[in-house]
């Protein structure tokens, strides 16, 4: 029997009505503020044609307290899967025009119901965070249903990959499930991510604070480090999105998008020869050496403006997708500090979830010496880069530039630490200190009784880089496998990554490590 056009007409009505969301007028005033509502954001990030929705109607059907003769379209989120650069990715987009964006039981239940469809399907999973909390009214209900997102986030962690957009306000417990995914982009000015708002900190504390100073784009960006990445606007954070994904698997069993038909170069960059001073205490900045490295010079970098001291980011060498990390002599002379650890050991584990192997560049001149890093645990963060690169089983190559002492040096992915190829250029310098350092401790007493005690260091440290920190030196005892040209770098990287992509690496068996956190 055929379907008459009154039915047809009636579920043409439905998904109308449910597509405005909370109606056509809050749908313009948003965009008269230039903020995108929650179906604008889909369809950017997704192909044309391309997204299929759950739950188009879902809605509470129980009324509770003062919420009787409203209705909830969608129940205040959109979500289902699409195509974005014809690879199938996940996706929810909270809608504020809907209640608030708040979250009920249905509002979770469908999150958790897309999240759990690509954990079965291993596809990317994508949430556009915009929501006033959770929906009083439906009390615990509400509580319930983040437990259950927060615990489909744990459960993704390490199978997918999980990408938060903070689009607008995300408070309260909100926050912690964009916090468990991967990677959390924000817009800048009209989104907020905190716990405790200026009011309740100062009711509870005395203390008096703002808005900008705890839950801005800028304060999470530099400060906190509880984000990745910045975005101008909407539009800019969905691009965002879209340049990460190309870079990442859908899931923890595929390997990255590499680009393998890419032709292999090997040939010599005869500018790296020149990207470092000749005076050994001048700095650089190693993004340049980056750029000279990855193809077309094609460096995304993650957490820019947090632990500046440290570069993490990702590129294709010889069209296969790595992990860069690297000292930056530019900030605090490129010594690791509490900050740097933290965010160095979460990209390499990051990486190791998802098969993608690391290219460690190293210039350091150790931990970051002081007070309150010793205080504030620098031991403790500063053993979650060796856990990291010690539990990772990913391709790991590292090309020593020009400092590496002590511990710093191991915590940077030496030989000793699981590092499958190490180059050192010839400036470099690979010792338990650096020389001026040494020859204090060593030749006190000889310095001091010296007619000139600083052309005695000078002439001492000379002598101390070539016995003892001299890279033919660890050369010749095995901890590196070759001595290069700046200039060779990049062909050395390519050709090794190409060999290791075969890679495997069986471990103790055992549930899981713990990492110093």
């Amino acid at each position: 029997m055929a379907i008459s056009q009154e039915v047809l007409a009636e579920l043409a009505r439905r998904r109308a009505e449910a597509k405005a969301g909370g109606g056509v007028e809050r749908q313009e005033k948003r965009r008269a503020k230039g903020l995108m509502t929650a179906r604008d954001r889909i369809e950017t990030l997704f192909q044309p044609d391309s997204f299929q929705e759950f739950g188009l109607h879902a809605e509470h059907q129980t009324r509770h307290f003062g919420m009787e003769k409203k209705s909830l379209p969608t129940d205040g989120v959109i979500t289902g899967i699409g195509y974005v650069d014809d690879r199938p990715v996940a996706g929810f987009s909270q809608d504020f025009t809907v209640a608030g964006g708040s979250l009920g039981k249905v509002h979770a239940g469908k999150i958790c119901d897309v999240m759990d469809y690509a954990m079965r399907c291993g596809m990317p999973i994508v949430g556009i965070n915009d929501s006033g909390g959770a929906r009083i009214q439906e009390g615990v209900e509400s509580l319930s249903g983040y437990g259950q997102v927060f615990n489909r986030n744990v459960m993704a962690s390490g199978v997918v990959p999980q990408i938060a957009v903070i689009a607008g306000p995300c408070a309260g417990g909100a926050a912690y499930s964009p916090a468990l995914m991967d990677f959390i982009i924000m817009v800048k000015g009209s989104a907020e991510l905190f716990i405790c708002g200026p009011e309740v900190i100062r009711a509870a504390s005395g203390q008096v604070t703002s808005m900008a100073e705890i839950a801005s784009a800028e304060a999470h960006a530099s400060v906190s480090g509880n984000i990745h990445f910045v975005a101008e606007n909407d539009a800019e954070a969905l691009g965002i999105v879209k340049r990460l994904l190309s870079f990442l698997p859908g899931n923890n069993m595929a390997d990255p998008p590499h680009r393998l038909e890419a032709d292999l170069s090997v040939g010599e960059d005869p500018a790296l020869n020149d990207v470092l001073p000749a005076d050994k205490k001048m700095v650089f900045d190693v993004r340049d050496v980056i750029a000279r490295l990855a193809d077309g010079g094609d460096f995304m970098e993650v957490q820019a403006q947090f632990a500046r001291n440290m570069v993490v980011g990702f590129g294709r060498v010889g069209g296969v997708v790595v992990g860069f990390i690297a000292n930056q002599p530019m900030v605090k002379a490129g010594a690791i500090d509490i900050d740097a650890s933290d965010k160095g050991a979460r990209f390499i584990r990051f990486c190791n979830c998802f098969n993608i192997p690391l290219v460690t560049l190293v210039d350091v001149p150790g931990f970051l010496p002081g007070v309150n890093q010793e205080r504030g645990g620098i031991i403790r963060h500063g053993a979650k880069m060796l856990f990291a690169y010690g539990a990772s089983t990913v391709p790991k190559i590292t090309v020593i530039l020009r400092k590496a002492y002590g511990g710093s040096f191991l915590a940077m992915c030496s030989r000793d630490m699981g590092a499958d190829l190490v180059f050192a250029w010839p400036s470099a310098e690979i010792a338990v200190m650096g020389a001026e350092g040494a020859v204090n401790v060593l030749h006190r007493k000889t310095i001091k009784e010296a007619e000139n005690p600083a052309a005695m260091t000078a002439e001492l440290a000379a002598e101390y880089r070539e016995r003892f920190a001299s890279p033919y030196l660890s050369a010749g005892n095995l901890f590196v496998h070759d001595v290069i040209e700046p200039s060779r770098t990049r062909g050395a990287i390519a050709l090794g990554l190409r060999g290791l992509l075969s890679k495997r690496e069986l471990r103790p068996s055992k549930k899981h490590g713990n990492i110093p956190l």
